[in-house]
């Protein structure tokens, strides 16, 4: 058995609320959210916190620096409607090179705002903390060959749903020389972790020497690339009408009584609405696919996907939630969980709540290699990385 480290690791920084940042804190004084998600407290830097907290813990051997090259194959196991499920990756340094290059592609649009945070942060402690999930092709499962880990993981974590993690080390020369020459010539796409990936190529600019980021990379053919729908709550619109929105929405979409919101399973062109104790399914007809006001220049791929014939389809044009609305997120929460989705609005703590099917890997893929990004919450890949199995200490 590997060490246990569920007490000191912790979920992406943008996944810990208040609550969980409290939870965390209590599991251990070594927990990674005192350097990843720092408190704010009155007169206290708490870029300048998170550093002297690392510092210490690198001073007190809480953390302890690999004495030679390795890379680490990661492995979580979860459950998908009760069947469990093995994500099979490997964490090491990827180079940060300009979206330009066409190495790394992104598939959504980032704020400055967390950039910012992520940006002081990393010229505080120079650390390098939360990992990067990466989608790589693998088609042959060559490089899922020589990143299989044999004997038992260094390290095991359970997360805060109860999700397995574990962790391997492989510092064979030419097993690192074979994975570097397999990943040398393909693109990779990233899932989860824009805003960290263009902080990197900021510093890098900085600091030339900081080429590296830390990135855990999955090929995007194998199981366990488990997307969760981001069903839409919407709040804040003036004058809402249940009744209203629906007549509208019949210029596209045939409507019906919705039955069982919990037990409805939407398609890409078939999704749910609900208000209060009401409800309706909205399917989008053939011949009016193409009637639908879409931006100019997105592709049919794009306009097939649930988010965008959500957003283009019914939230724009009958709810005037335009793309600036959902930047603010002044108009529209996200939530992954049906039934959550469902309960809040049952509960008029929103207004509605959108229930669509989640984007696939193979749609995520064409887009994003078509050159376009998708609609804003596209995705939820499910489990999180956890941060705090590996750490990279970069150059000044």
């Amino acid at each position: 058995m590997g060490t246990d480290l569920s007490k000191v690791v912790a979920p992406p920084y943008d996944q810990i609320s208040g609550e969980t940042q409290d939870r965390l804190y209590v599991m251990s004084p070594a927990n990674i959210v005192r350097v990843s998600f720092g408190r704010e407290e009155p007169g206290r830097d708490k870029y300048a916190q998170a550093r002297d907290v690392l510092d210490g813990w690198l001073r007190d051997g809480v953390v302890v620096p690999d004495d030679e090259p390795a890379f680490y194959p990661y492995h979580q196991t979860y459950g998908v409607d009760g069947t469990p499920v093995t994500r099979r990756g490997f964490i090491a340094l990827g180079e940060v090179s300009d979206y330009a290059d066409k190495v790394v592609l992104p598939h959504e649009r980032t704020h400055a705002g967390p950039k910012r945070d992520r940006m002081e942060l990393l010229q505080a402690t120079r650390a390098d903390i939360g990992l990067l999930f990466m989608l790589v092709s693998d088609p042959a499962g060559d490089l899922a060959e020589v990143t299989t880990p044999t004997g038992l993981p260094i390290a095991e974590a359970r997360d805060l749903a109860g999700n397995e993690h574990r962790l391997w080390r492989i510092t064979d020369g030419a097993a690192i020389a074979r994975a570097q020459s397999l990943m040398s010539s393909r693109p990779v796409i990233i899932a989860d972790g824009h805003h960290r990936y263009e902080t990197a190529m900021e510093y890098r600019r900085q600091h030339p020497a900081a080429r590296g980021k830390l990135m855990a990379f999955f090929a995007a053919e194998a199981p366990g690339l488990t997307i969760l729908p981001n069903h839409r709550l919407v709040h804040h619109v003036t004058d809402f009408s249940l009744p209203r929105f629906l007549a509208g929405a019949r210029r596209w979409f045939d409507v019906s009584v919705l039955g069982d919101p919990l037990g409805f399973r939407p398609s890409n062109r078939r999704l749910a609405v609900v208000a209060g104790a009401e409800g309706a399914t909205l399917t989008l007809r053939d011949e009016a696919f193409d009637t639908i006001p879409w931006p100019a220049g997105t592709s049919r791929a794009w306009r097939e996907l649930a988010v965008s014939i959500l957003h283009e389809g019914l939230l724009k044009p009958l709810l005037d939630i335009t793309e600036e609305n959902l930047d603010a997120r002044t108009h529209v929460d996200y939530t992954a969980d049906q039934a959550e989705a469902v309960g809040l609005a049952r509960a008029e703590r929103y207004q509605a709540a959108f229930l669509i099917a989640p984007t696939r890997v193979d749609e995520l893929q064409t887009v994003v290699r078509g050159g376009e990004l998708m609609p804003q919450k596209s995705t939820h890949f499910y489990p999180k990385l956890l941060d705090g199995l590996v750490l990279h200490r970069l150059p000044s």
